[in-house]
């Protein structure tokens, strides 16, 4: 799970051009929206098109959103449990 969590953190600071933050910067459980890193919607369609290029993972519901993306750990959460066994 660690192995995942800085690999999305390098993914999501390459996807979202953030070159002025490193993956320390980022908490495992820092929230990634308004009070944490700020990010906005926009962000989030990079993040769910970033999960469907690098893990294959589709978001089947929008309602799901906000609980997957509040953190690092709840997306790799997601990952662990919806990524298909290759």
């Amino acid at each position: 799970m660690e192995a995942l969590i800085q690999d999305l953190k390098v993914k999501i600071i390459e996807q979202l051009n953030l070159q002025d933050l490193s993956p320390a910067d980022i908490g495992d459980d820092q929230p990634l929206f308004v009070e944490g890193l700020g990010l906005d919607s926009i962000d989030a369609l990079e993040l769910i098109v970033m999960l469907q290029q690098h893990y294959g993972i589709k978001i089947a519901s929008p309602e799901e959103g906000p609980k997957i993306f509040h953190s690092v750990r709840s997306i790799a959460d997601y990952i662990t449990a919806h990524q298909k066994v290759a």
